[in-house]
């Protein structure tokens, strides 16, 4: 027979989440099995039928104190004024705390409320009462109870509880087993050489550890070429050895998306694209008796589609609710644009600052990995939606706990390799301490100051009049407000280069007469006033400059434009040149500073935050990357 051809499918469905989700819900209605493991190992898992105890705790009745086993009859005439007298054997036992109580005593006086007389005689000045200081049998677990429903999910307490109650064995769901298949022409292994379009496979790893965390046995299937074939063969294998079956990539619409098409063959469709940004190419259909769920290669959408679709199917195999994040609210930063009609999810860095949490977008491209990394939560934006403006308050689920977000410190502004650093050396000191920070560039930083949205801003302006650094602009845009300007480092930006300098570059004259590929930072990061002030004085335009409009947000991201292209130049400072194996030829020295309000300046967090950045720990770390100055004992300007 010879090779299927398959036509492209363009048209994906704007389904909403919450339909395709419980149609898939609906579809997967295996029954799940149950297996015997020992309690003591049971952590974590789902009981699959009720637990009963097999014996009562205490399984007779317990001293619960050190002291004197008595029969509280026998010393209702003990008061101060007239102490009483028990004898050993007849009127009293020495007991420990969990020895058996003697069947003739109905109590027991800690051994802080006798006086010794004699090896025989103790002495009391207080009665006893009927069942002081005694478990009675079954006081913890009365044998035959019923310890847990099934459905239950087993703590380190439940553990203990089983092995009181003499459980050994439990009986629990067994793990739904999800095969996860990687696919894709251009995939390697993580220990392959890399090469151009070539792509590391780390979509499964993830996917992997995510259905482990919910509860579920993932099975990384080996990499599956983009071949219908070869597909449809390991789908076919998946779905005989497993509950749940997730593919990933090819399921969009592209020449090479071929997973629609085997799963309308192999089986049933019900879904094929969702009404959400990031996550939109999500394919939902079954093979057998078995769900397939075909998500995006992208991470992040991959990423979500995991969870909207095959965290569910988990947890209903388990018999268990589906956990909820916590949620918080926040005040936006930044206005935050959506699309009428799909759920927008957007990944946001969340700081506090000035007893508000404010919150800002980080990139919302579906193949940035880092974003969720980052994030500190996630806000949905309903379909319904346009967007919010900046200043609204939303709601957003959390990724992380609320103290530490509450702890850390909100940096943001000009990008520099030593903030790294930095947030390192104060988590070495303070380990409830970190840095969060956003490359937005330096005016940015500044407005993020002025608005009370950061603690902390780096930045480098230049002002081309007076060639001073960060003062004319401090003075201009936070006019009235009580801000301190802290000098931090002197570093020296250069021409970030190709190996060799092919092109021979030396000057901004010769980036416009040799027609480099320019790869420029974003409008309001100092590095661009520089370059933007060195067009001037060469009597040149941003005209003039092939690449001018594409910015980069940080010195690593110019960096690597440049190592890239053996026609490309670059403004930088020498690290990210050092770290990509760039030339770098010294352009012009220049302070990066940190600004900050008064009021964080003199808090705890700024106090710490100075005490770090200079100790002599952090000094040398600085020295070892090269190309910077750590201004010893600075003077704070004050505004």
């Amino acid at each position: 027979m010879g090779k299927i051809r398959y036509n492209r499918k363009i048209y994906l469905e704007d389904k909403p989440r919450a339909q395709a989700r419980n149609e898939v819900l609906a579809a997967f209605d295996l029954p799940h099995e149950k297996e015997w493991i020992p309690a003591a190992g049971a952590l974590g898992r789902i009981t699959a039928e009720p637990v009963f105890a097999n014996v009562s705790m205490p399984f007779y009745h317990a001293s619960a104190m050190d002291g004197i086993a008595v029969n509280a009859e026998d010393t209702y005439e003990a008061h101060e004024q007239r102490p009483l007298h028990l004898k050993l054997g007849e009127q009293f036992e020495y007991v420990d705390t969990g020895n058996a109580i003697p069947p003739q005593y109905n109590a027991v006086i800690m051994v802080e409320n006798i006086q010794v007389i004699d090896d025989e005689t103790i002495e009391i000045i207080e009665p006893a009462t009927p069942w002081q200081h005694i478990r009675p049998i079954g006081e913890d677990i009365v044998q035959e109870e019923m310890l847990f429903t099934q459905g239950h999910q087993l703590r380190p307490a439940d553990l203990g509880a089983l092995l009181a109650a003499q459980v050994t064995e439990v009986a629990v769901v067994k793990k739904p087993l999800v095969t996860i298949i990687p696919t894709g022409n251009e995939l390697v292994s993580a220990d392959s050489s890399l090469s151009s379009g070539r792509i590391i496979e780390f979509n499964g790893t993830v996917f992997s550890n995510y259905v482990e965390g919910w509860g579920g046995q993932p099975y990384l299937h080996p990499i599956v070429k983009d071949e219908p074939e070869k597909i449809r063969e390991a789908l076919l294998e998946a779905v005989e050895t497993s509950d749940i079956v997730v593919i990933n990539a090819g399921s969009s619409a592209g020449s090479k998306d071929y997973t629609v098409h085997i799963l309308e063959e192999l089986g049933t469709v019900f879904t094929h694209g969702v009404a959400t940004r990031p996550g939109k190419p999500v394919i939902l259909g079954k093979i057998k008796d078995k769900v397939v769920v075909g998500v995006p290669g992208y991470p992040v959408s991959a990423y979500m589609a995991l969870e909207w679709f095959v965290r569910p199917l988990v947890c209903k195999y388990l018999g268990i609710p589906e956990p909820q994040r916590p949620k918080l609210e926040v005040k936006l930063g930044r206005r935050i644009v959506s699309t009428m009609g799909a759920e927008d999810f957007v990944r946001m860095n969340i700081g506090y600052v000035d007893g508000q949490f404010v919150a800002n977008p980080l990139t919302r491209a579906a193949g940035v990995t880092m974003s969720l990394v980052r994030a500190d939560g996630l806000l949905v934006v309903p379909p319904e939606e346009l967007g919010y403006e900046q200043g609204d308050i939303v709601e957003v689920e959390l990724y992380r706990p609320v103290e530490e977000i509450k702890n850390a410190i909100v940096f943001s502004g000009s990008h520099d390799l030593t903030i790294d650093l930095l947030s390192s050396q104060l988590k070495r000191q303070r380990t409830d301490m970190k840095i969060i920070s956003s490359h937005v560039g330096s005016m940015a930083g500044l407005m993020a100051i002025r608005k009370g949205e950061a603690h902390v801003a780096g930045i480098h302006l230049l002002d081309p009049e007076t060639k001073e650094y960060n003062v004319t602009y401090v003075k201009k845009f936070l006019a009235g407000q009580d801000a301190v300007l802290y000098p931090f480092l002197k570093r020296t930006q250069g021409w970030l280069l190709p190996k060799g300098n092919p092109l021979g570059i030396e000057s901004v004259s010769d980036i416009a007469s040799k027609g480099a590929d320019y790869a420029n930072r974003q409008k309001g990061a100092g590095t661009r006033i520089l370059f933007d002030l060195l067009l001037k004085e060469a009597g040149l335009s941003a005209d003039d400059v092939n690449g001018y409009d594409r910015e980069m947000f940080s010195h690593l991201s110019v960096a690597a434009e440049v190592k890239g292209n053996d026609n490309a130049a670059g403004l930088g400072i020498f690290p990210a040149a050092r770290a990509m194996g760039l030339d770098f030829i010294p352009v012009a020295d220049e302070n990066y500073d940190l600004l900050m309000t008064k009021a964080f300046f003199d808090s705890e967090k700024g106090i710490w935050l100075r005490s770090v950045i200079q100790s002599e720990a952090f000094k040398a770390e600085v020295a070892k990357i090269g190309g910077y100055a750590v201004v010893e004992n600075p003077e704070p300007v004050y505004f």
